[in-house]
Protein backbone atom coordinates (compact mmCIF):
# COMPACT_ATOMS: atom_id res chain seq x y z
CA UNK A 1 0.00 0.00 0.00
CA UNK A 2 1.31 3.58 -0.79
CA UNK A 3 0.73 6.37 2.07
CA UNK A 4 1.72 9.95 1.80
CA UNK A 5 4.43 10.81 4.03
CA UNK A 6 3.22 13.85 5.88
CA UNK A 7 6.92 14.36 7.93
CA UNK A 8 7.80 17.27 5.39
CA UNK A 9 4.86 19.49 5.90
CA UNK A 10 3.70 21.80 9.45
CA UNK A 11 0.04 20.87 10.28
CA UNK A 12 0.89 17.49 9.23
CA UNK A 13 -1.69 15.77 11.00
CA UNK A 14 -4.47 18.13 10.19
CA UNK A 15 -3.69 17.67 6.58
CA UNK A 16 -3.93 13.63 7.28
CA UNK A 17 -7.46 13.98 8.85
CA UNK A 18 -8.74 16.21 6.07
CA UNK A 19 -7.25 13.62 3.48
CA UNK A 20 -8.26 10.63 5.08
CA UNK A 21 -11.91 11.97 5.68
CA UNK A 22 -12.22 13.06 2.20
CA UNK A 23 -10.66 10.02 0.48
CA UNK A 24 -13.30 7.95 3.02
CA UNK A 25 -15.85 9.85 1.70
CA UNK A 26 -15.26 9.14 -1.70
CA UNK A 27 -14.49 5.24 -1.50
CA UNK A 28 -17.77 5.09 0.01
CA UNK A 29 -19.92 7.04 -2.45
CA UNK A 30 -18.15 5.16 -5.03
CA UNK A 31 -18.85 2.20 -3.29
CA UNK A 32 -22.05 2.52 -3.47
CA UNK A 33 -22.58 4.13 -6.56
CA UNK A 34 -21.16 1.11 -8.22
CA UNK A 35 -23.47 -1.05 -6.29
CA UNK A 36 -26.69 0.86 -7.16
CA UNK A 37 -25.51 1.12 -11.04
CA UNK A 38 -24.86 -2.52 -11.37
CA UNK A 39 -28.13 -3.36 -9.52
CA UNK A 40 -29.95 -0.87 -12.07
CA UNK A 41 -28.02 -2.21 -14.99
CA UNK A 42 -29.08 -5.78 -13.84
CA UNK A 43 -32.94 -4.83 -13.87
CA UNK A 44 -32.72 -2.95 -17.43
CA UNK A 45 -31.36 -5.81 -18.78
CA UNK A 46 -33.37 -8.52 -18.03
CA UNK A 47 -36.30 -6.05 -18.74
CA UNK A 48 -35.31 -4.74 -22.35
CA UNK A 49 -34.85 -1.37 -21.67
CA UNK A 50 -31.41 -0.58 -23.28
CA UNK A 51 -31.37 3.38 -22.85
CA UNK A 52 -31.36 2.51 -19.24
CA UNK A 53 -28.85 -0.30 -19.50
CA UNK A 54 -26.49 2.26 -21.11
CA UNK A 55 -26.81 4.96 -18.39
CA UNK A 56 -26.28 2.13 -15.56
CA UNK A 57 -22.98 0.64 -17.12
CA UNK A 58 -21.66 4.11 -17.62
CA UNK A 59 -22.24 4.77 -13.95
CA UNK A 60 -20.58 1.54 -13.15
CA UNK A 61 -17.58 2.50 -15.16
CA UNK A 62 -17.67 6.23 -13.41
CA UNK A 63 -17.41 4.61 -10.41
CA UNK A 64 -14.76 2.41 -11.21
CA UNK A 65 -12.61 5.57 -12.27
CA UNK A 66 -13.19 7.79 -9.33
CA UNK A 67 -12.24 4.79 -6.98
CA UNK A 68 -9.27 4.68 -8.98
CA UNK A 69 -8.58 8.54 -9.08
CA UNK A 70 -8.88 8.24 -5.30
CA UNK A 71 -6.36 5.70 -5.11
CA UNK A 72 -4.05 7.74 -7.81
CA UNK A 73 -4.68 10.97 -5.04
CA UNK A 74 -2.46 8.93 -2.53
CA UNK A 75 0.10 9.14 -5.16
CA UNK A 76 -0.22 12.31 -5.95
CA UNK A 77 -0.01 13.66 -2.40
CA UNK A 78 3.18 11.44 -2.17
CA UNK A 79 4.66 13.71 -5.40
CA UNK A 80 3.72 17.23 -4.10
CA UNK A 81 4.77 16.73 -0.43
CA UNK A 82 8.28 14.97 -1.79
CA UNK A 83 8.33 18.29 -4.21
CA UNK A 84 7.81 20.65 -1.22
CA UNK A 85 10.27 19.38 1.19
CA UNK A 86 12.80 20.22 -1.34
CA UNK A 87 12.00 23.68 -2.00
Amino acid sequence: MVFPDFGGVGAADDLRTIVGALLMFVLIIAVLMLIISAIIWAIASSTGNAHTATKARIGAWVAIGATALAGAGVAWINFLLGVGENL
